[in-house]
């Protein structure tokens, strides 16, 4: 039986299912790490615990939520940057004494670091970083729907966007490009020990979405989802936390070991079931 299969692939998109989390190393060095071509490629990474939920940003869903994600563009861009300015507003002499001066992005990271809805998505430069992120948190829905990690070619999206900007001018608004954020604000660790980044594209636009228009009639994957089994999902934690991935090595705060300790309770019990 194979241990993978291609099941769909357009416009720069292509998915691929694993019969086991187990078949991730090999699917990266057979898939991903051995490609020869004559385009460099650099991925970015995320993990999801659904297959079927979208590429899409907190302040995004959350425009969908309230009724007012079918308002133009530049009316959401509007709406997006009042609600910054809400935010800096709010977070006046909370940050501690002289505070660093953030660009518009760092402000956005700030925010999403601390539960703001923002325009940015997270990602990570780590593959097992982000197929521990698809499978930390217990399924309470469907578990026929698989498990997701995705990867998005950095160079290919950092190109098109250079494409974009030396091309006809746009007039007004954003340009309609996918951003790579690294912020070099201090005030977000686990940033630094995740690997972690973020893509912000223009707003109501999923990854996903953006990709296949950017990208169409492309031949190679700028966008690959990984689709792998809602099972064992124990099983791939604790082989990941034998390679020091873990809630203690990505959130080095307080969050992190509280995570940390639920999931041994997860572990312990699973042990105890097992020899009852």
């Amino acid at each position: 039986m194979a241990q993978w299969e291609q099941v769909g692939g357009s416009d720069g998109t292509s998915t691929f299912r694993l019969t086991s989390w187990s078949h991730f190393f090999d699917f990266l060095e057979g898939e991903i790490f051995s490609y020869s071509g004559p385009r460099k490629r650099a991925y970015l990474w995320r993990g999801q615990r659904r297959a079927d939920w979208s590429l899409s940003t907190t302040l995004d869903r959350q425009l969908e939520a309230i009724g007012i994600s079918t308002l133009s563009p530049d009316k959401l861009e509007e709406i997006s940057k009042r609600h910054l300015e809400n935010f800096r507003y709010a977070a006046r002499g909370r940050r501690g004494s002289s505070p660093a001066l953030l660009s518009e992005n760092e402000w956005w990271a700030l925010g999403q670091h601390f539960g703001l809805a923002t325009p940015l998505l997270d990602w990570t430069r780590a593959p097992f970083a982000a197929l521990y992120f698809a499978f930390e948190d217990m399924s309470s829905d469907d578990e026929h729907v698989p498990r997701a990690v995705y990867a998005l070619d950095e160079s290919a999206v950092l190109a098109k966007a250079f494409e974009i900007e030396t091309g006809p001018s746009i007039e007004k608004g954003r340009l309609p490009i996918v951003e790579i954020v690294d912020p070099m604000s201090d005030e977000n660790q686990r940033l630094v020990s995740q690997g972690g980044c973020f893509t912000r594209a223009p707003i109501g636009t999923s990854i996903e979405h953006w990709v296949q228009r950017a990208f169409e009639g492309f031949n190679e994957p700028v966008l690959i989802r990984i689709e792998l089994p809602n099972t064992e999902r124990l099983n791939c934690l604790q082989a990941l936390s034998r390679m020091n991935i873990n809630h203690l090595s990505l959130f080095p705060d307080l969050s992190g070991a509280s995570r940390s300790t639920n999931l041994k309770f997860e572990f312990a019990h699973q042990t105890v079931r097992k020899n009852a």
